[in-house]
């Protein structure tokens, strides 16, 4: 029979996992959602599916990590996971107040860090690598981005800049016979390619999501064997595929809207490059944030395009234009050299340090208030 207590934990994984999917949708599926290359219905059932699939293939490694490795399985009792997924949900409530989307990952790992120093059962080799990967990570995709920003991304806008063409991509003919749809007269073989490339690539950032966040929701409740693993990893994109189909609709329209000064080629970078980080982290079993490791992708993909007017000596010692998500839209004709102004880069307001500083801000507090909070809580509350 199922516990009431258990019944609570249960409920608040779902919580959990309803607003991972009602954030990561909008991160996976914003560009194609924007562009009309899918709806938000295709969106949200395509982020169930590899979602889905992320869990239960490279999910399971970052599940077990969790939930037994950064403090002992027998610390996991019924009240202390329903306590640490509480934090988690209550990460996300106040993230969701102030604007900034916290780090599911880190949060949860901060408040098991906090019952293992409460308890004295907190493995530090597990915590230090953990923490390691958490600095290397965003570090990593910053100088990837910035990488390919100097030195590829321009060559990529001139040649393969993905735009749409006016009017409808399909069509549906009535001539000879029966209605079938085509492509529109107006839609070309790049805006086709362009178009299967959003989707995959969506997907993929849909199935990183999946393998990195259903821990988020489950990892607690598994490993107290309340619920066997498949459980969990099912509960889990259940409720990601139940935010997806609801809140997710809202985030999409905002992310989609907000991408418009962000291209669809330079969305697909970012993508690529901040899904590869965490997938590769989720097979190693390190839980980390894939909002920060994009952001991040951003941050350097704009500074590393912009800082082409500039020596990389220059560039690195800060004397350069501010950096932004405009130095992306600057259309790319012709490639220029390197070093030679380009007027459409030098605009001021590129990058709002205050607002980079405000979610950086966020993303170090919410795990250190959640690991204050759960040590706290378990030191000095008999539970």
């Amino acid at each position: 029979m199922l516990s009431p207590l258990l019944a609570v934990g249960l409920l608040v994984a779902v919580f959990v996992g309803f607003n991972i999917g009602g954030s990561s949708t909008g991160v996976a599926f914003g560009p194609a959602v924007g562009s009309n290359v899918v709806g938000k219905l295709t969106a949200a059932a395509l982020m169930t599916v590899f979602a889905l699939l992320g869990g239960w293939t490279v999910g399971r490694e970052v599940i077990e990590t969790m939930g037994g490795q950064i403090v002992p399985q027998s610390e996991f009792t019924l009240v202390a996971s329903v306590a640490v997924l509480f934090f988690v949900g209550l990460a996300l409530l106040v993230s969701n107040t102030f604007g900034v989307p916290a780090s599911t990952s880190m949060t949860a790992v901060g408040a098991i860090a906090g019952l293992g120093v409460a308890t004295g059962t907190l493995d530090e080799g597990v915590m230090l690598e953990i923490i390691s990967w958490w600095i290397v990570a965003p570090i990593l995709a910053f100088w990837v981005c910035a990488v390919i920003g100097r030195y590829v991304y321009p060559y990529l806008d001139a040649r393969f800049a993905i735009d749409r063409s006016d009017g409808p991509v399909w069509e549906i003919r009535t001539d000879g016979g029966l209605p079938r749809p085509r492509l529109s007269d107006s839609t070309t073989t790049r805006e086709v390619v362009g178009m299967v490339l959003v989707v995959v690539i969506a997907c993929y950032m849909a199935f990183s999501a999946g393998a990195s966040n259903a821990a988020n929701a489950v990892a607690p409740l598994v490993g107290n064997g309340a619920i066997d693993i498949e459980v969990g990893i099912l509960l889990a994109a259940g409720a990601i595929g139940l935010g997806a189909f609801t809140i997710a609709r809202r985030t999409l329209d905002t992310v989609g809207n907000d991408l418009t000064d962000l291209p669809i080629l330079a969305a697909l970078i970012v993508e690529v490059v901040s899904a590869s980080i965490i997938t590769f982290l989720s097979y190693l079993g390190i839980p980390a944030s894939l909002a920060v490791s994009a952001t991040m992708c951003i941050v350097g993909l704009g500074w590393g395009r912009a800082t082409r007017t500039v020596k990389l000596g220059d560039a690195v010692r800060g004397n350069g234009p501010e950096v932004s998500v405009n130095a992306l839209a600057a259309e790319t004709d012709e490639v220029r050299p390197m070093g030679e102004r380009e007027d459409d880069l030098l605009a001021e307001d590129l990058f709002n340090p205050g607002t980079t500083g405000r979610v950086i801000f966020f993303w170090i507090l919410t795990p250190s208030l959640s690991a204050l909070a759960s040590y706290l809580l378990f030191a000095f509350v008999p539970l």
